[in-house]
């Protein structure tokens, strides 16, 4: 996807992700984030835009700590997202390509990543606050949810720091059923998991080389396979074919913080 593309999607997903907590209310719960309520989850993702939108408009080039969320509620907390996602979404907009800051993963340029990162981020809690309205996650855009997993599966667990891990070495693929990606994942118990995506052109049939190439394979839609993999839904949510096991592994250990 293009910066432009991950900009848009951003917009897109903080707008609904604000319409959705208006709707649902501060006190609702988010049962995809245990323990929290709409508020926790304002509270949390302002901080990261605003976090975020000081990279990218300051252009710093080290680390830099948060400043701490905001002591605020109900509207006041409201309309503080609002300022916060639509002044990201500026900064985005109003940045060169040539942009030098920090960043945290692999990625063709620092403004293409906080585009791709903040959208995704935004993406993911505006499914949160759909879920404490009571309606599940709303769909996600097949070609958005394929650039997803991939951040997720190369990038995020790519790093040290990623807790999946097995107890000999297995494999699970990872296939969409409407954009024609797969990614294929190396796992064992001394490393971080090695992902490849691999081209659409290679794909498998669904279930084809599970016990010759593969341990297990997670299959569906893009957009849903996207929120599986970031347990914002259910397993029994896409198609699981092998071993059980890997699943539940990745269901535990996954969590990104």
């Amino acid at each position: 996807m293009e910066i432009a593309e991950h900009i848009g999607a951003l917009e897109t997903a903080g707008r609904g992700l604000a319409d959705a907590a208006a709707a649902a209310g501060p006190d609702a719960e988010v049962p995809t984030c245990p323990g929290w309520r709409v508020r926790d989850l304002l509270r949390h993702t302002t901080m990261v835009h605003r976090w975020a939108a000081a990279y990218v408009a300051e252009g710093h080039t080290t680390y830099q700590p948060d400043e701490g969320e905001p002591a605020l509620d109900g509207d006041e907390l409201l309309a503080h997202y609002r300022e916060g996602h639509a002044g990201l979404v500026a900064a985005l907009r109003a940045a060169p390509e040539a942009l030098e800051c920090w960043t945290f993963l692999p990625a063709p340029s620092p403004l293409a990543f906080w585009a791709r990162r903040q959208a995704h981020e935004t993406l993911v809690h505006r499914a949160d606050v759909e879920s404490a309205r009571g309606t599940g996650p709303g769909p996600v855009d097949p070609a958005l949810g394929a650039d997803g997993i991939d951040e997720l599966l190369c990038g995020f667990h790519g790093r040290d720091r990623s807790r999946v891990r097995t107890s000999g070495p297995r494999t699970l693929r990872v296939r969409t059923t409407d954009t024609g990606d797969v990614w294929t994942v190396r796992l064992s118990a001394a490393e971080p998991p090695r992902a490849e995506r691999l081209s659409r052109s290679a794909s498998p049939v669904a279930g084809a080389a599970v016990g010759r190439g593969s341990d297990a394979e997670l299959s569906g839609p893009a957009g849903r396979l996207y929120l599986t993999l970031w347990n914002r839904l259910p397993v029994d949510a896409v198609t699981l074919v092998g071993d059980a096991e890997l699943a539940r592994v990745w269901r535990e250990t996954s969590a990104i913080t």
